[in-house]
């Protein structure tokens, strides 16, 4: 089982998208710090998935599509937008895959590949923000079109099984 982070909006945001992939085994909710300057916690998910299922570049690809990875804003500190790696490899292909995904966006993307240091976890009540409270305001005005883009763009990366259940 190989693991990456992600982070760049609500973590109950990203939590619920990978939540619906093919491949994606489980998805830790909460926030994850790097180093450096950027040590502090930050709204992401770490997300536990099969290779052989799904891979890095499409993984990475979702993450760039489903937030605002062109957009310095004044929520970054609790938003960062980044992707957290587990080993100098992942880190490597995750670069070259950012690299390759630019020239489909307007803007730089401002993404950034960052060593993982350290998890926390959010409450219980918290985990699976989506599955338990799918018809919530929040969660049709921030959730909902997040997956009609993944139905749009990555249909096939889509576990229908898991999508019946949003």
């Amino acid at each position: 089982m190989e693991k990456i982070g992600f982070g760049g909006g609500c973590h109950w945001c990203t939590e619920a998208v990978f939540q619906t992939l093919k491949g994606v085994e489980k998805v830790a909710q909460g926030w994850i710090a790097s180093e450096g300057e950027h040590d502090s916690f930050s709204e992401a998910v770490i997300v536990y998935f099969e290779e052989g299922k799904v891979d890095l570049a499409s993984l990475t690809a979702i993450h760039l599509y489903t937030h605002s990875c062109s957009s310095e804003h004044a929520m970054r500190k609790k938003y960062r937008s980044a992707v957290y790696t587990f080993s100098e490899a992942q880190a490597t292909a995750v670069q070259a895959i950012i690299k390759r995904l630019q020239s489909e966006f307007d803007k730089p993307i401002i993404t950034k590949v960052l060593p993982f240091e350290a998890f926390k976890e959010n409450e219980e009540q918290y985990q699976n923000y989506y599955l338990k409270n799918a018809e919530n305001q929040f969660c049709q005005t921030y959730i909902q079109p997040k997956f009609t883009l993944l139905m749009q763009r990555f249909s096939e990366q889509v576990d229908e099984r898991k999508q019946n259940r949003h």
